[in-house]
């Protein structure tokens, strides 16, 4: 826990101490609600952001038909509500959420086309609120839940299906499609799937690679694909992890670095959680992010989130500062995984859960906050915040650039220190020098 203690770097050549991150200004700009609101509705419970527009999921509403929700994140003001042109009570639209180009893809776990509880995905034109398309999964049957999880990018749709039971009962499967037909390109299956594997509880995809955890609460993993061809690439292990950690809660993949949420890691005390940074080349593990102020159930890496080098983590069950499981959010620079802030609701209550789903796009975080009651009881809520201007040449991210940066690189690097391989590919090379070079030559805002 860096919060109270210095972290020290020494090597034959230099010696020094890195004080801990203190933190930058986040900005909170809007609150996001409904006109209305019922008790338990699970208004935030999903959320996503792209272009400057904020997508939210409430698989509750309406006797669990569920609902979704886009909103102008310059204005804060809604936009629309976004409806089926087939769905019925029990669906669960809006259990899942992702945006993408314009285009909103929404699972609904629970629809029953291909039998009770199998599971459907519809896609959304995100400027008219039309529906395009409805997607199901070619096999799909009795339980399989699909639409569980859902991710959305360059013309790929992937979507979770976390009981199917091709490899035993729960072992779970992803399925890929093609956004703009909606005709099914492939079939994710682990190479070691196992009854009761949960595999596709969570998804995402950047640029042709397929993120898939397979969260069965006891020792979950996650696991790389090609979109094109279904092709497994990797199996992500943390090197330190622990049964009941719950590993691959959530993932994030963007510009060749995947983060992992294990929100009952222990190391900052029981269910204090952490999150795992891997390579997507190699697979490897390169980063643990822990929060500075992390305590007894935090569940820190329940969400995560990934954008232009910056990692954003949900904390629903932080208490430190509003209130029992009032919750937090925290981003974190890629390349060194130090803390660069952490930031509340300005009215965060007990039980308001906030962190509970989180994204980021262009410099702006939308985190959900389920358990808010403006309206009623867990109606819910989501909140738009500005990320603070970063300087990546900052190492102990203060704020500043000056003579400590550049010691604590040039010790990190002789040490073979994580904070110093800026590509993260776990070497030390010409090639994280030259990424130190030009964070310096860029400057500092």
């Amino acid at each position: 826990m860096m919060s109270n203690r210095i972290m020290c770097i020494s090597s034959a050549a230099v010696a020094l101490c890195v004080l801990p991150a203190v933190g930058q200004t986040i900005t909170e700009d809007y609150k996001l609600l409904r006109n209305f609101g019922v008790m338990h509705d699970n208004f935030g419970d999903v959320v996503a952001i792209d272009d400057g527009i904020v997508a939210i999921g409430a698989s509750s509403v309406s006797s669990n038909s569920g609902a979704a929700y886009l909103f102008d994140a310059a204005t804060g003001s809604l936009i629309s509500a976004l409806q089926t042109t087939s769905g019925t009570p029990e669906d669960r639209f809006g259990y899942s959420i992702a945006i993408d180009n314009g285009i909103v893809a929404i699972g609904a776990v629970t629809d029953s086309d291909n039998g009770t509880r199998s599971g459907a995905a519809y896609l959304f034109d995100a400027s008219t609120g039309e529906q395009i398309v409805k997607l199901r999964a070619s096999d799909g049957s009795y339980d399989d839940n699909f639409g569980c999880s859902i991710a959305i990018d360059d013309g790929f749709v992937v979507v979770g299906a976390y009981k199917d039971a091709d490899n035993g009962e729960d072992s779970g499967s992803a399925y890929v499609f093609d956004a703009s037909t909606g005709a099914q390109i492939a079939k994710l299956l682990p190479e070691d799937g196992n009854a009761d594997a949960f595999f596709g509880d969570s998804v995402d995809i950047d640029n042709g690679i397929v993120a898939v955890t397979a969260q069965n609460y006891i020792d979950g993993s996650a696991y790389l694909f090609d979109a094109s061809t279904g092709a497994q690439l990797f199996k992500l292990l943390p090197t330190d992890g622990e049964a009941d950690d719950q590993f691959g809660h959530d993932i994030a993949i963007e510009d060749n670095i995947v983060a992992v949420g294990a929100p009952r890691d222990d190391d900052n005390n029981t269910d204090s959680g952490s999150v795992y940074l891997f390579n997507a080349t190699t697979g490897a593990q390169v980063k643990k992010l822990l929060a500075n102020d992390g305590g007894v159930q935090d569940r820190f890496g329940r969400s995560v989130a990934i954008e232009n080098g910056v990692v954003a983590v949900g904390a629903w069950g932080e208490f430190d500062d509003n209130g029992a499981h009032a919750g937090a959010g925290y981003l974190f620079d890629v390349s060194t995984g130090l803390q660069i802030t952490k930031f509340l609701a300005s009215d965060g209550e007990e039980f308001d859960h906030l962190g509970i789903s989180i994204d980021i796009d262009n410099g702006i975080v939308v985190a959900g906050a389920d358990g808010d009651d403006d309206h009623s009881n867990g109606s819910g809520a989501a909140y738009l915040f500005s990320t603070p201007d970063f300087c990546p040449a900052d190492l102990n991210v203060n704020g500043v650039f000056n003579f400590y940066d550049v010691s604590t690189y040039i010790a990190s690097f002789i040490s073979n220190y994580p904070l110093a391989d800026l590509n993260n590919d776990a070497q030390w090379d010409i090639f994280d020098v030259d990424l130190f070079l030009d964070s310096v030559a860029a400057g500092c805002p």
